[in-house]
């Protein structure tokens, strides 16, 4: 039996969108590499479509400009981001241990040339700095981090320190922004692993400290 016209236009429009899908992603690919090796002020939008192979107006299809194309690798870059601390944690039970395998995977990101470079380096000018705070504020990265806070706190009433739920909201505020610097000073450190090492001894002694206190009776 032959086909309808309608199955026949679902299916050129099924090719459409997979091929429109692919020319976004190669573009996203090669701008990633772009802003990770050159930055956003050295990379152009004639190098972006020439490494992806496609037209100008195929780019403009998909971003009103390269500040757009940013912005679309940047979320995608904080996705990763957020996917990977996420695996790190995800099997741990231990609510303390939960938080050190979060804080050794979020360091483990900031230190990443790509995250360094497009998020830390020129996230807030390209952005904006309120803007880039919203993003991070709404992000799946930020909300990973906000759990591992949480994780602290849900145990923080158990012994001589209690803590009602306003109070632990603004503990995983207080622990996340600290987090955040303290990830920006990994990122732009000369040495970033030895820097990685004194953050990750420094919050861990916060960590014992606030163990010490669920733990006490």
């Amino acid at each position: 039996m032959p086909q309808s016209p309608h199955v026949k236009h679902a299916k050129g429009t099924s090719r459409r969108a997979q091929y429109s899908a692919s020319t976004k992603r190669a573009l996203l690919d090669v701008a990633q590499d772009l802003f990770t090796e050159h930055g956003y002020a050295g990379t152009s939008l004639d190098a972006i479509v020439a490494g992806a192979r496609v037209t100008k107006g195929a780019l403009y299809h998909h971003f009103a400009g390269k500040q757009a194309v940013f912005e679309a690798v940047f979320e995608r870059v904080e996705h990763e981001a957020s996917k990977a601390i996420h695996d790190q944690i995800k099997g741990e039970q231990d609510p303390w241990l939960k938080a050190r395998a979060g804080l050794r995977a979020f360091l483990e990101v900031v230190r990443h040339p790509t995250y360094r470079r497009v998020v830390i380096q020129d996230g807030p000018g390209v952005l904006g700095y309120e803007r880039f705070r919203e993003q991070e504020e709404r992000s799946t990265f930020s909300n990973v981090l906000a759990i591992v806070a949480s994780v602290l706190t849900s145990d923080l009433d158990t012994g001589t320190l209690e803590m009602d739920e306003p109070m632990q909201r603004t503990f995983a505020r207080i622990f996340f922004g600290a987090m955040s610097s303290a990830g920006e000073s990994v990122s732009l450190a000369e040495d970033p692993e030895a820097a990685s090492d004194r953050v990750e001894a420094a919050i861990g002694i916060i960590l014992d400290g606030l163990q010490a206190l669920t733990s006490a009776r």
